[in-house]
């Protein structure tokens, strides 16, 4: 029997239900959702996904290109770089390296400044086999503990291509006052070995 072939940036039921749940449940925690007048710092925008149809201005992830120091990831056990970057450029000027997840391994981006307007986020894969499977989730600090939403799924073959878009839950920790929040992706090599590159976080009205 042949197992369904995940579809990519796929939302799990069940990871929807725990998402909302938990969403109204931090909202409604003192202290929760501070607001913050401020809001988070403004970052350099680009559509690097122009080419597939999607528009939307996104800003890259600290180090989220993979081109140099990843002081600020965190690196599961056979994580690092390796040479190869996706070819269409996506950061304006054509890439050496990317990041490479053997089997089993996880890798989580530097904390970055979130609100409810930084809503979805996508980012480049291919398998180094003839298939891999990517768990992806965010991970939020609030004013009790570290949480982790797991999101979906992401499936890739051996030929880069960007994922669907996939949602930060912003909503989270700052459901009814707009404020901000913490927030890291987290990426685990479910099934085979990937590469990751070019990771971009949506800002959209910022």
């Amino acid at each position: 029997m042949q197992l369904a072939r995940p579809r990519r940036g796929l939302i799990h039921p069940v990871a929807a239900a725990v998402l909302l749940a938990t969403a109204l449940a931090l909202a409604f925690l003192p202290g929760a959702a501070q607001a913050s007048s401020g809001g988070c710092p403004t970052a350099a925008v680009s559509e690097p996904f122009s080419q597939w149809g999607d528009t939307s201005s996104y800003e890259l992830v600290s180090q989220g290109d993979f081109e140099g120091s990843l002081s600020s990831w965190t690196l599961g056990a056979g994580v690092g770089t390796v040479a190869g970057s996706e070819p269409y450029a996506a950061t304006g000027v054509a890439g050496k390296a990317s990041l490479a997840l053997p089997a089993g391994s996880s890798a989580q981006s530097p904390f970055t400044c979130v609100t409810v307007n930084d809503p979805t986020f996508r980012f480049f894969a291919r398998s180094s086999g003839p298939l891999s499977v990517l768990a992806v989730s965010v991970v939020y600090k609030t004013p009790l503990a570290t949480l982790t939403v797991p999101l979906g799924l992401a499936a890739s073959n051996e030929t880069w291509q960007p994922t669907a878009t996939m949602l930060t839950a912003s909503v989270v920790g700052n459901l009814l006052s707009g404020g901000t929040a913490q927030l890291a992706l987290r990426f685990t090599a479910l099934v085979g070995p990937s590469q990751i590159d070019d990771v971009f976080i949506d800002p959209r009205m910022r």
